[in-house]
Order: C-alpha cells, then structure tokens, then sequence
C-alpha cells in the first residue's frame, strides 16, 4: 500500500493533505493519485465492515477524499481533450444521503474520461430523468446505503421508462447493501459496490456490451 493510501486510510488528515500536495507537481500523474486515494478509501470501507470504524470515521475519510480531489480535479479536467468517452447521470436515490461512494465513483469516471453530471443527494425520480433529456447521457447511476434506497431506485426505472428513454439508458445501481437480487427487483441492468468495478461496467457499457 502506498504512503497516500495508508495515510487516508489511517485517517491522518494532515499527512494526507501534505502528500496530495507534494504529489501535484508539473510533471505529476493525477490519475495515479486518485487511485491512490481510492485504494485508501477501499481500505476505509472494509473498516467499517468489519465494524473497526464507524458512521464518523467514514465522514471524515469522505472530507478527507473531497478536499484531495478539490486539489487534483482542475488537472485531470485540464487534461481532458476532445469528446467525452460517455455521458452519465449520477446521484444519491431519494430518501437517502449517503455521498461518499457516489462521490469516488464520480471522480473515477470524470478521471477516465466521462461526462458525469452529478445530481448529489436526495435525488427524485424526475430529476433524474430531467437530466438525462438535458444532457443524452446514456448510462444512469444510482446509490444508495438505505434499505427504502431500493423503492426510490425501482420508481426511478419506471420514470425512465414513462419517458420513453429505458432503450437508450443503461441503469447501474450501486451501494453496500446492493446485491443480483436487489438489481432484478429494482430493473437494473447493472449492479456493484465496488467503485472501480462500476467504472469498468461504464467502459464497457459505452463500447455496446
């Protein structure tokens, strides 16, 4: 594990911004960086599994990650050239306000190239599917860590697909507690707890598979 991951992932916020820093030098990869922080945060959420860590501690690797990326974010943007490699609408179902997965999977696909459009927390059916007819995106991502998470998402599908827009729109659901079944139930075409695993489903979604 790297001295970034370990640091994030130990929750030392000083040692953390000091890294960052170090690392965004003019010849830094931010990629790199970001996956650095992620493998932290990988190491974070398994914590919390296991009950090492609790509701607080994930906050506080979550403002951890977010100041980080404010930092790397304006160059990976800055390296980004020509058309997006796919358009996506992100966000917390409504009922729910859990950000921090929503978050890294954010910054994954903006890193690999994506269009995210990031609704945040809260977000209703309708709004989600207003996004999508603004923007053409083509995949929907949907978190959420609450159990009444699932009946937001299923009553996104169903809004999607009133407005006629389900054929073009992949549907990926994401969270801790998601699961095959959890994915059946609510229309998903898609499922995982895994932010890099998430990008990949996009990659692939994008490419027609």
């Amino acid at each position: 594990m790297s001295e970034l991951a370990n640091a994030l992932a130990n929750l030392e916020e000083d040692k953390v911004r000091q890294l960052v820093q170090q690392r965004m030098n003019p010849n830094a990869d931010a990629l790199s960086v970001v996956d650095e922080l992620r493998k932290g945060m990988d190491i974070v959420g398994e914590r919390y599994k296991s009950k090492e860590y609790f509701l607080s501690e994930l906050i506080i690797s979550g403002e951890m990650f977010k100041e980080s990326m404010a930092v790397i974010e304006p160059r990976l943007k800055a390296g980004k050239k020509g058309e997006p490699l796919g358009k996506m609408v992100l966000g917390t179902v409504k009922g729910d306000i859990h950000n921090i997965g929503k978050d890294i999977v954010a910054t994954l696909l903006t890193a690999a190239g994506f269009e995210v459009y990031d609704l945040g927390i809260d977000v209703p059916p309708e709004k989600f599917v207003e996004k999508l007819n603004q923007t053409d995106s083509t995949i929907l991502g949907m978190s959420g860590l609450l159990t009444p998470a699932f009946e937001s998402m299923k009553e996104t599908v169903k809004a999607v697909e009133a407005a006629g827009l389900r054929n073009r729109v992949k549907v990926i659901i994401g969270g801790g507690i998601v699961t095959e079944q959890v994915g059946r139930y609510v229309g998903a075409d898609a499922f995982t707890d895994d932010a890099s695993e998430g990008l990949e489903m996009c990659r692939r979604f994008v490419k027609g598979n």
